[in-house]
Order: C-alpha cells, then sequence, then structure tokens
C-alpha cells in the first residue's frame, strides 16, 4: 500500500513532467518558450525583411526621406529595361556554363572517392577546402591566376601556343572564366552531399548486382542512380538557386564588366539598391528573381521523377 508521500509523488510528477500549460488546459506552454528565441530572430532578421522588401518593391525610395508608394511602377520600369534582360541573359548563359559541369562532377569525385583508395581522405580535404574559403580571397586569387600578362594560367596557355588569353578583359571570355572560377569554388560541395548519398545505399545491393553478373556500368546506372535520385534532386535543386544568385565572384573579379558581359540579376540589384540608391528597384528585381527561383523549383519537380521529391 502506498504511503501518503508516495500518492503526492504520484499525483505531481505526472502533471510537472507535462510542463507548464496554457490556460484553459491547451498545449503546454514550455516547448515554445524554447522556440521563442528563434522566432524572435527569425521574425526580426528573416520574415520581416522579406516582407520590408516586398513593401519597398511598391515604393519609390532612395534611403533618406520617407518611401513614396508608387504601386506597380518599379515592375513596369523593370519590363522596359533593357539592362534588365541583359542581366537575366548573362545569369542563365552563368547557370549553363557552370550547373552541368558542378552536378557531373560533384558526382564523379564523389563515385570516385567512396571507393576504398589510398589517400582519399586527403582527397576530400583537397576537394571541399576551396569551398571553405571565402568569396572574396576566391576572386582575387583567380584574378592573379587569369591575369593576361603574368598570369599562372596564361603562363602554361603560352607554352603550348595558346595564349595568352585576356580572360578578364574579354567579353567573350570573362564569363566562361568566372564559371571556371565558381566550379573550382564550390563542386566540394556537391561532392560531400553525393558522398552522403552514396554511403547510405546498402553495399549488399551492388554485391548482388554484381554477382548476378552486371558490370560496373550496369551497376551504376540500374542500381546507384536510382538510388541517388532523391540526393541528385536535391543537388540539382541547390545548385540551379546558388547559381542563380551568383554575385561575390562577379563584384571582385569584374563588377559586371567588360561592358555589361558579366552583369547578373543579383549584380544589377545591388547596383540599383546600394550604388544608384533605388531601393524600390532594386527590391523589385530581388522579388523578380525569387519569382525566377520558384518557377525553376517548380519546373524541377515536375521534370524529375516524383519520388526524388
Amino acid at each position: 500500500r502506498p504511503s501518503g508521500t508516495a500518492l503526492v509523488t504520484m499525483k505531481v510528477l505526472p502533471d510537472r513532467a507535462h510542463g507548464h500549460r496554457l490556460h484553459g488546459g491547451g498545449a503546454p506552454l514550455t516547448p515554445y518558450l524554447f522556440l521563442l528565441p528563434y522566432l524572435v530572430v527569425f521574425v526580426l532578421f528573416r520574415f520581416g525583411p522579406v516582407v520590408g522588401g516586398f513593401l519597398t518593391s511598391f515604393t519609390s525610395w532612395s534611403i533618406v526621406g520617407a518611401p513614396r508608394f508608387v504601386g506597380l511602377a518599379n515592375y513596369e520600369a523593370l519590363a522596359r529595361d533593357p539592362l534588365f534582360y541583359t542581366s537575366i541573359r548573362n545569369t542563365f548563359y552563368f547557370l549553363v556554363l557552370t550547373a552541368p559541369a558542378l552536378i557531373v562532377l560533384g558526382f564523379a569525385f564523389a563515385l570516385l572517392l567512396n571507393r576504398p583508395l589510398a589517400g582519399r581522405g586527403v582527397a576530400r580535404v583537397l576537394i571541399f577546402a576551396p569551398y571553405a574559403m571565402m568569396s572574396a580571397v576566391v576572386g582575387i586569387l583567380w584574378n592573379w591566376i587569369l591575369d593576361s600578362n603574368f598570369g599562372l594560367l596564361n603562363y602554361y596557355l603560352a607554352q603550348v601556343h595558346l595564349g595568352p588569353i585576356p580572360w578578364l578583359s574579354s567579353e567573350a571570355a570573362a564569363m566562361p572564366a568566372i564559371a571556371l572560377t565558381t566550379v573550382w569554388w564550390t563542386v566540394g560541395y556537391n561532392m560531400v552531399i553525393f558522398l552522403a548519398g552514396l554511403q547510405d545505399i546498402p553495399p549488399q545491393l551492388e554485391e548482388s548486382a554484381r554477382i548476378d553478373g552486371a558490370g560496373p556500368w550496369q551497376v551504376l546506372w540500374n542500381v546507384i542512380v536510382p538510388l541517388l535520385r532523391p540526393t541528385t534532386f536535391v543537388v540539382v535543386m541547390l545548385t540551379i538557386i546558388n547559381t542563380f544568385q551568383v554575385f561575390d565572384q562577379v563584384y571582385v573579379m569584374t563588377g559586371g564588366g567588360p561592358g555589361t558581359a558579366t552583369l547578373t540579376l543579383v549584380q544589377y540589384l545591388f547596383f540599383q539598391a546600394f550604388q544608384t540608391f533605388k531601393l524600390g528597384y532594386g527590391s523589385a528585381i530581388a522579388y523578380v528573381t525569387f519569382a525566377f527561383l520558384l518557377v525553376l523549383s517548380w519546373l524541377q519537380q515536375r521534370l524529375l521523377p516524383s519520388e526524388a521529391s
């Protein structure tokens, strides 16, 4: 027979275990108290600026003074802005140059370094290490490598009578140069994601396929690639989003030039919002870019197999 103290303990402890409850016997309050610091930061620094930027896109505002509501005037001006269309074209050109290379090379490196090879740990670090570098450092480093007069790349091209090439001062070569820099800088990130996906594939499946007589290419296409569809979906989506938002390396290496050859959407947004101080116009560019990304993500979900999502 339990004592009086035991009965009190049995009565009180279950109530304490559920935490403090909202008035009226609703959901427990304690979990929301733990979430409160993050929610405050999220509202102040994430959700708040998103809403504020969207409202700013309907105004004419140059930081100084109060914003003036102009309705859809900024979006109508974008529709007639030739530099806006140039930035869209350049951004898609950059996407075509970098996204396939980042996806294919990331998968190839992951496939190779998932095998029990000597020194694969060092190789993984060497491939991923550039991604840990600051964008300004990457831009300055590749400015030296691609310099028309004393750059390392042009030096070796000259040895085989293929140079020098004005990488950053030629309209034809500037965007491929930035794409080369971006692939070198970020391919390690995709490699790590693919490696995580490969290591989730049970090795017994590959062994069973080999026992049944499947060759290396058959194992790759019929076992590994189908099982990597969810990972591939994530890699493709992140690669498209990141390349569509290219800014740092363009700003450091070319500043959008020569001419407008490397002027991208985010670069043009920066120019309008923070150099000419047209914050409303810059916000409109930001939300058009956001709409592009939504459409691209939706198309990707429609085109890739359903099990990838």
